[in-house]
């Protein structure tokens, strides 16, 4: 019988040993002023300001024109921003990306583990990667290092057939975006 009073007080001391610690760990001083959820960066009318604007860097008529297109549709914004574009040689999607802390070595790697076609290119005078999906013609990205940090891609995707170069149209959104962000 003594065992189990001897466990028992080991169970509980045991218990007692871990909510000690729980509470310690728990009851933590941190500096600074707490904000409510509705003090963010926020205009008068409760719409976030400068939100997703890399998306617009280049414009929607720019992106149709560069691509061959004559409608577009925004199709996403978010971390990558996409269009829908339509034209005379069929669908084309448009993506666009900005990694504020991504860089040019990183994206080579990645794309050399997919086995991506890479060729340096320039792009406003800034190194770059052209990159294409192996068998793929239909579709080219180019990688640039980013105005201040970073890095920004652009893809673009037309159907099979007959269309405009995609490696020219992707270079050539990468040049509007890096003159417009200077």
């Amino acid at each position: 019988m003594k065992s189990m009073g001897t466990a028992r007080v080991v169970r509980v001391v045991g218990a007692l040993a871990v909510a000690a610690g729980l509470l310690t760990g728990c009851s933590q001083t941190i500096d600074g002023t707490p904000r409510g959820e509705r003090q963010a960066d926020v205009g008068e009318d409760g719409d976030f300001r400068n939100l997703l604007e890399e998306c617009q860097n280049v414009t929607d008529q720019q992106i149709a024109e560069t691509v061959g297109g004559n409608s577009i549709d925004q199709a996403f914004y978010g971390a990558i921003c996409r269009w829908d574009v339509g034209g005379p040689s069929g669908p084309a999607k448009v993506t666009f990306n900005w990694y504020e802390t991504g860089s040019l070595e990183v994206e080579r790697k990645t794309l050399e583990q997919l086995k991506y076609v890479l060729t340096e290119v320039k792009v406003q005078g800034r190194r770059a990667i052209q990159q294409q999906r192996p068998n793929d013609p239909d579709s080219c990205g180019v990688t640039a290092g980013a105005p201040d940090t970073g890095i920004i891609g652009w893809w673009v995707n037309y159907q099979p057939g007959n269309h405009p170069d995609p490696c020219t149209a992707a270079i050539k959104l990468a040049e509007l975006t890096l003159n417009l962000s200077r």
